[in-house]
């Protein structure tokens, strides 16, 4: 029905800028929020970044000030532009979007596979 597809993870040094990307296919009617969340090891799946279909965000403080999300609606593609990375941010990012399938105005939530972000000293 409808997959998402990521790129631009990857191995960083701390302090380096990685952009990830994210693009929804399939069969749909329509995309409302797509975004970001990550996950390490053993801890909870947590938020990074979001953006709806008006383009009001939502950062995690962690990373306020150092990522910024956007998308290009006519692609259906969300990235994440990460800057200043710190070790703290390693962790399988995985992309998500609320999607109507079959009814106008029904949304439902779709996960990437996750892609893996490592930054080194």
């Amino acid at each position: 029905q409808v997959q998402l597809v990521e790129s631009g993870g990857g191995l960083v040094q701390a302090g380096g800028s990685l952009r990830l990307s994210c693009t929804a296919s399939g069969s749909f009617l329509s995309i409302n929020v797509m975004g970001w969340y990550r996950q390490v090891p053993g801890q909870q799946r947590e938020l990074v970044a979001d953006i709806n279909s008006r383009g009001s965000t939502n950062y995690a403080d962690s990373v306020k000030g150092r990522f910024t999300i956007s998308r290009d609606s006519t692609k259906n593609t969300v990235y994440l532009q990460m800057n200043s990375l710190k070790f703290e941010d390693t962790a399988v990012y995985y992309c998500y979007a609320t999607i109507a399938t079959t009814q106008w105005g029904i949304y439902y939530e779709t996960w990437g596979q996750g892609t893996q972000v490592t930054v080194s000293s």
